[in-house]
């Protein structure tokens, strides 16, 4: 068996939900095929016991024979040897698939949510993807877990049939009537099962999805007093997923019932029919002893088929959904790929905006909040808007290799759970001296020397022990270690006070010497440091040039900055070493 989960999870089959349950089931035909064979056993050794018990009674203690009695103990010690093992490596390997099947969905769901890229959190929900990676998870898991036992019933259900045929041809015709009945009307009671768990399913990813936005917006809720009613609100739609729940567990409590009633009838008429027989000399005691056995021991295998068919209905749900996101086409469709890029910085360029990113330069780009967002997505090829990067279409370019080169930040990059020098390079390969020019550049060295361990610290999932401006400052740190041709950064410093920004600005510019920078913010203390301003108004490029000549010249760029300041900004051009905003003006997130 390979070890989970595997590098490659391949390509699935999206077709339909039943297609990629099967094909999911192809990727593991050796455990498949080797759990189903030890299921046979397993349950297959419990079927012959009844036929040892009779040959026991009939040819050993009716005939006062007890080396025969003897013979088939010993028997029936190596069917429960046989039934132990069997057992214990079906177990083990039922475990496997069910990983296997589990570990491959969350590998395609989240690889292609990558690929998917800023445009997934307009397409699907964060808390379906969520309830992908937890529920759904499970349940295409237990399907492929009880693929063992489900052979094993089959196949001991036809044993059971055949040797009553032989016995008693009235038993082995009410078996073969009895056994489809009971499926047939256990898979009835089936149906309204799943049409609840399903409801069930779509009312637990919505309600996944507000608890996620209510928790990363809690401090904006807190601020504005609105806690209460989102709380209101989350308690209220709570309510109706666990009405919803109540329904579902209704309908199993009913299967259960049904998964006891009527084996336990079927149990009661062989043993009926049975005494009869043994009554008029029909059957040999020893035979009345096996048919009622064999009543008992058809509980098991019918109780396996009915959940069998439940685990696999649940699968059935948690597979369209995963196959739902699964279809999702990135809105950056790859043109047929004219190999490389050149080696050695290229001229970016947005046909829709009109801007021009010269190669080596430090670049302020101002523009309203949701244009700037719009815009690093399209430098950043996570849309199919007409951008060029060394003269060559995004479209045509390697997705991984233009990744390597050009670097997207923006304020909803987060910091993952570990140590954060894991966080701040994960891939392991930057050295200490990198790492402390990088925090440097960020100005976030404080923020490591007030942590217990340094850079080995262990930090929660997006970084909550840290205030928003830590954060932001870990995460731009985070982008300088990368080192990429081209970094785009939207609103690095929004949530730091005016003496850290004016010094971020600084720093960056002198760490990316050489490098394309591009940011997306409206501070003055940023534009000060540009080599170049670009003004946007109405999605496209109106002004290039120096911060303060775009002052004197463009009042309508003198009015963005006047929003961003809080005061109308002075027409000269200001000192060199003169902050262009009074400090006071600028706030402290931190």
């Amino acid at each position: 068996m390979r070890p989970l989960p595997v590098a490659d999870p391949g390509a699935p089959d999206i077709r339909s939900a039943t297609r990629y349950l099967v094909w999911l089931a192809g990727r593991i035909p050796g455990p498949l095929g080797t759990a189903a064979f030890f299921g046979l056993l397993w349950l297959g050794s419990q079927a012959l016991v009844p036929v040892v018990v009779r040959e026991a009674i009939d040819d050993g203690l009716m005939a006062g024979d007890m080396g025969v009695v003897g013979l088939w103990s010993a028997v029936l010690l190596g069917l429960g040897v046989v039934q132990a093992v069997a057992g214990t490596a079906r177990r083990r390997l039922n475990l496997y698939n069910s990983l296997s099947a589990g570990f491959r969905t969350v590998q395609l769901v989240v690889g292609h949510a990558n690929r998917l890229g800023a445009s997934l959190e307009r397409r699907v929900d964060s808390g379906e993807l969520v309830s992908i990676g937890t529920s759904d998870l499970r349940a295409i898991g237990s399907a492929f877990d009880i693929v063992g036992r489900a052979v094993g019933a089959l196949v001991s259900l036809v044993l059971v049939a055949v040797v009553l045929l032989g016995q008693s041809p009235s038993l082995g015709l009410l078996l073969l009537v009895a056994l489809p009945a009971i499926l047939l009307t256990l898979g009835y009671t089936l149906r309204p099962l799943h049409r609840r768990q399903d409801d069930y399913r779509d009312l637990q990813g919505e309600l996944t999805s507000r608890l996620t936005d209510v928790v990363a917006g809690l401090r904006v809720l807190r601020g504005v007093g609105g806690e209460a009613f989102f709380a209101r609100s989350y308690r209220e739609r709570s309510q109706q997923v666990r009405a919803a729940g109540t329904r579902v567990a209704s309908a199993e409590a009913l299967i259960r019932s049904a998964k006891v009633l009527l084996p336990g009838l079927l149990v009661g008429v062989v043993t009926w029919i049975g005494a009869r027989a043994a009554l008029d000399g029909s059957v040999t005691p020893g035979e009345l002893v096996a048919f009622y056995a064999y009543a008992a021991f058809l509980v098991e295998p019918l109780g396996i088929m009915t959940e069998t068919a439940d685990r696999f209905a649940r699968a059935h749900v948690a597979a369209r959904r995963a196959v739902t996101v699964l279809r999702l086409e990135p809105e950056n469709q790859q043109e047929e790929q004219a190999g490389p890029l050149p080696a050695g910085p290229g001229e970016l360029v947005d046909e829709r905006s009109g801007l021009t990113v010269t190669p080596g330069t430090f670049l302020v780009v101002v523009a309203p909040s949701t244009d700037g967002v719009r815009l690093a997505d399209r430098l950043g090829g996570y849309t199919g808007d007409p951008v060029t990067y060394a003269g060559r279409p995004l479209t045509s370019v390697p997705p991984d290799e233009f990744r390597r080169r050009v670097l997207v930040v923006d304020n909803r990059s987060r910091l993952f759970r570990g140590p954060l020098r894991a966080t701040l390079d994960p891939h392991g390969t930057a050295g200490d001296a990198a790492v402390a020019a990088a925090l440097h550049a960020a100005m976030a060295e404080d923020i490591v020397e007030a942590l217990p361990a340094g850079t080995d610290t262990v930090i929660s999932a997006d970084g909550h022990r840290f205030s928003g401006g830590q954060r932001q400052r870990l995460v731009l740190a985070r982008a300088v270690l990368a080192d990429p041709e081209v970094l785009v950064v939207v609103d690095p410093t929004s949530a730091v006070d005016a003496h850290t920004e004016r010094e971020i600005g600084r720093r960056l510019r002198a760490a990316r010497a050489g490098r394309t920078t591009v940011l997306v913010s409206s501070s003055p203390l940023l534009l000060d440091q540009a080599d170049e301003v670009a003004f946007l108004a109405g999605g496209r490029v109106v002004a290039t040039g120096p911060h303060r000549d775009l002052l004197a010249s463009r009042p309508d760029y003198r009015l963005v900055i006047q929003r961003e300041t809080g005061e109308t900004p002075a027409g000269p051009p200001l000192a060199d070493d003169a902050p262009s905003t009074p400090l006071a003006t600028r706030g402290s997130a931190e």
